[in-house]
């Protein structure tokens, strides 16, 4: 058993001063054999054989008692840490305490909170703005509870023909904070397995069933509308609205081979057909333009044969037979073998016949 330490100094302490005791009645009969010391004898110094002052004062040690009391408060702290009784929520997460398997509707706001080990327990949910990408490639993000980008597969939709369209958008959303306790509570922590996943591939495949598949490039903005809308309807209409839509963007419409080749084919014709009509209206164009110029000319020479009527009289005409007959008399001189024909009335222009040449003849006029 273990032996308590004052006990054991008190015991220690008893037995000096009885040592002590029994050396004070022998000093009377030590003073008288050393006679000549008398009164020169030192003092006793009250030391022991160890040298130890008894008149020094001892520290008292704990009892047993307290021992006990200081060791099972130490083993609580100890508890304590490990137990880790408390958690600390970030932003951009609230925190749902579950006592009993009952959550707390209350969500706890950033910052330090304790709870009841065993009876009680914290937990983190994230509520920043969350992604998911539909996409046939690997590269857009992770999956798990712990990131705030997801990656699915793209959407395939079976169009009439059995072919199928496989639909490339990204989803952006977030829990709101307040009903955060009330929506994991209903749908566990894979809530978006089954409030996001499900509802946006159902309204996908209605939106692009809308179309037929050659026109689906074309109605490109149309069909990312109807997706929109859709999506938002139906979170709307989800039982305590838990989650806000942000944004959904329609990245990628993937065709079939076959279908992408007939689009080419078809595009292909109309460029052709719009070529030729843009070349036909300029040919028409080129027409009506010469038309124009066409008239525009007879139009200017009417009117300067109008003008040339009226500028005539009877005496320029005079005038213009005298001129000319003046050119005739000076081809005369040269050309005496000429015959000149004067049409009827001396009207200008006259006749010119060469006899000397009868194969050349002229006609001489203003």
């Amino acid at each position: 058993m273990p032996i308590d330490l004052n006990e054991h100094l008190k015991k220690k302490r008893a037995e000096l001063d009885e040592k002590k005791g029994s050396s004070d009645n022998q000093q009377p009969r030590n003073n008288g054999n050393n006679g000549g010391n008398g009164g020169n004898n030192r003092p006793n110094n009250n030391r022991g054989n160890s040298g130890f002052n008894l008149d020094m004062p001892i520290p008292s040690m704990p009892s047993g008692k307290s021992l006990g009391v200081i060791i099972i408060v130490v083993l609580l702290i100890v508890v304590f840490i490990a137990a880790r009784p408390f958690v600390i929520v970030n932003a951009g997460e609230v925190g749902i305490k579950v006592t009993t398997g009952q959550y707390d509707p209350k969500p706890l706001d950033p910052g330090l909170h304790f709870f009841v080990p065993i009876i009680q327990d914290v937990i983190l949910v994230d509520t920043k703005v969350r992604t998911i990408n539909f996409s046939r490639s690997e590269d857009m993000g992770s999956v798990g509870r712990e990131s705030s980008i997801l990656r699915n597969d793209a959407i395939n939709v079976m169009d009439t023909s059995g072919m199928t369209i496989s639909i490339e958008l990204t989803v952006q959303y977030q829990l709101e904070r307040e009903k955060v306790p009330a929506t994991i509570a209903e749908y566990g922590m894979a809530w978006e397995q089954k409030i996001i996943n499900p509802v946006i591939r159902d309204v996908v495949r209605s939106a692009v069933g809308n179309y037929p598949t050659e026109e689906l490039p074309t109605k490109r903005d149309e069909v990312a509308n109807l997706i929109h809308n859709g999506f938002k309807s139906k979170l709307d209409a989800t039982p305590n609205q838990p989650v806000k839509l942000v944004s959904i963007q329609l990245r990628e419409i993937v065709l079939p081979e076959q279908v992408k080749t007939r689009i080419e084919g078809v595009e292909l014709a109309k460029r052709d057909a719009q070529k030729a009509k843009e070349e036909a209206n300029a040919l028409r164009e080129r027409a009506k333009g010469k038309a124009d110029a066409l008239e525009i000319e007879a139009k200017g020479q009417s009117e300067a044969n109008r003008l040339v009527n009226e500028s005539l009289s009877q005496r320029l005409l005079e005038l213009r037979q005298i001129e000319t007959q003046g050119k005739f008399n000076e081809a005369l001189k040269e050309n005496t073998n000429a015959q000149i024909f004067l049409t009827p009335g001396g009207a200008v222009p006259n006749i010119w016949v060469d006899s000397k040449n009868k194969q050349k003849s002229s006609v001489v006029g203003q």
